[in-house]
């Protein structure tokens, strides 16, 4: 384990406060009756599982049915149980220092993909590594980027419309009707469909005719554009928005930072498209929201 840093043990050495322990200790104190998952070969081998976590002990800000798992196995679960729809992108043309946080949020709120406007270096400080289980691609222009988002979106449409067709046709050449699986199906085609075909591009910002978010219905498929405190998004962002929404403030300032933003924004479409499946539902440090059918 890490050493702590000469400012955490002066607020150890203080007696104040007293915080509880985040995380586990190494399996063979936490389940000394258990087998280790990281040997090959063995009933209870799991690919999943660190070897140096299992050794050290896993204190990372992950949820708990992630403990000892590699990185690349969380990332890949996410991918599997806890993407939803939205995107974010943030423009990096400031080196603005909260785009660390806009990612974090963006892996707390289950954002499927980061887009970087800009440079590819970025203050990774507010992220927390969290990026680490994120999505995250670069762009050297909005431009580019809200081509290749409409391209991408065209493209699913085609796959579903045709994937759509497929029940039709078998039916067709079969000389039958659709059964009650492939209606249930198609059924959930038209419904993918539908949110494709009205994802949009959203920018977030305080301009003349932007809409108030608290009164904005986000679609389900969307991208959700952030630039930087103070200037906020480029025109050329603002140009390729099909909506524009802004935050209400009520104190003096013009803004509030790219990371708060998008906290908000995203938390607005979670607000709108996800069940909570009920009261406690993270007492165990697991997902809670599922995203409305």
């Amino acid at each position: 384990m890490h050493e702590p840093s000469e400012y955490t043990k002066q607020v150890q050495a203080s007696g104040e406060p007293e915080f509880r322990e985040i995380g586990v200790g190494p399996w063979s104190q936490e389940h000394p009756d258990e087998p280790r998952p990281d040997v090959p070969g063995t009933p209870a081998f799991d690919a999943r599982y660190d070897t140096e976590l299992l050794d050290q002990g896993d204190r990372r800000n992950v949820l708990d049915r992630y403990r000892y798992w590699t990185v690349e196995a969380i990332k890949a679960d996410l991918d599997a149980r806890s993407r939803y729809p939205f995107e974010i992108a943030v423009e990096n043309w400031t080196h603005d220092f909260n785009i660390g946080s806009a990612v974090r949020s963006a892996n707390a709120f289950g954002a499927s993909r980061v887009h970087i406007v800009g440079p590819h270096k970025w203050n990774r400080k507010g992220a927390l590594m969290t990026e680490l289980y994120q999505h995250v691609d670069y762009h050297p222009s909005i431009k580019e980027l809200a081509t290749s988002w409409r391209y991408r979106i065209a493209g699913e449409i085609a796959a579903e419309q045709a994937r759509a067709n497929a029940y039709d046709i078998r039916a067709q050449i079969g000389h039958r009707p659709l059964s009650a699986d492939e209606q249930r199906r198609k059924t959930q085609s038209a419904h993918r469909l539908e949110t494709l075909r009205n994802a949009k591009i959203i920018a977030l910002d305080i301009i003349p005719g932007a809409v108030p978010i608290e009164r904005y219905r986000f679609p389900e498929r969307c991208l959700l554009l952030f630039g930087a405190e103070g200037p906020g998004l480029s025109q050329a962002a603002l140009d390729e928005a099909d909506d524009v929404v802004y935050i209400s403030q009520f104190g003096s300032v013009r803004s509030i930072n790219a990371g708060a933003a998008a906290a908000v924004a995203m938390h607005s479409w979670v607000a709108q498209h996800a069940v909570i499946e009920g009261p406690g539902a993270a007492a165990d440090s697991g997902s809670s929201a599922a995203i409305r059918a």
